[in-house]
């Protein structure tokens, strides 16, 4: 009788660890994020503060001057020539950068919605009840989906502020709102001081982080 041939032989990967890689990837797909995001995040503070150091600035030019005429508006814009220049331009890169940031938003809430259709396509797969081993060391599947949303939901409500920020930090003359926006922006209120323990538990979970 003819040998099989080890192709023949070899047992069927199985769909689950084809579930690991893929989580596995996401984990370090949500490090990459997170790592761009605070960069990004870093970057946009810098560009405030330019804005909000060039409109003190201004006012502070013409409060010290005391110009007192009918258009006062019209003769600060002869004083600061390069003002609505300088501020257009700090407002144009502040957009760009919320824009990469809610593209990074958007990849968190796809990576989320990866992770559900993982944990969906594991129930389907242990409906008769069996037991469900864990992909990787104590996990279950659904909690990294648990992690995943928890993680999305903190970035979908920053990135609503940020966009409260940009709209209106250049249009406000109030400096103490101003500083409000600069310190929202730095410190980012709704990303949880547990959102790096999550994040790193999950990388020690996958096996990116030794045990």
């Amino acid at each position: 009788m003819a040998a099989k041939s080890p192709a023949a032989v070899a047992p069927k990967r199985p769909v689950l660890s084809v579930s690991a890689r893929k989580i596995k990837d996401n984990a370090a797909d949500w490090h990459n994020l997170m790592m761009k995001w605070e960069t990004l995040n870093n970057n946009g503070f810098t560009t405030a503060n330019k804005i909000v150091n060039l409109k003190i600035g201004t006012q502070f030019k013409d409060n010290k001057l005391e110009i007192e005429c009918d258009d006062i508006a019209s003769d600060c814009g002869k004083l600061s020539p390069n003002y609505n220049e300088e501020l257009e331009m700090f407002c144009a890169e502040l957009l760009g950068t919320l824009e990469n940031m809610a593209k990074i938003q958007l990849k968190m809430e796809k990576l989320c919605s990866t992770t559900k259709g993982i944990c969906d396509l594991e129930t389907y797969h242990y409906e008769n009840g069996d037991c469900r081993t864990p992909l990787f060391h104590t996990w279950p599947t659904t909690y990294f989906y648990e992690v995943s949303f928890k993680l999305t939901e903190m970035y979908k409500k920053e990135i609503r502020l940020k966009q409260t920020i940009v709209q209106e930090i250049a249009h406000t003359a109030d400096q103490d709102l101003m500083m409000v926006y600069l310190s929202s922006w730095l410190y980012q209120p709704y990303i949880e001081s547990s959102s790096k323990l999550l994040l790193e538990s999950m990388l020690l979970e996958t096996g990116h982080r030794p045990v």
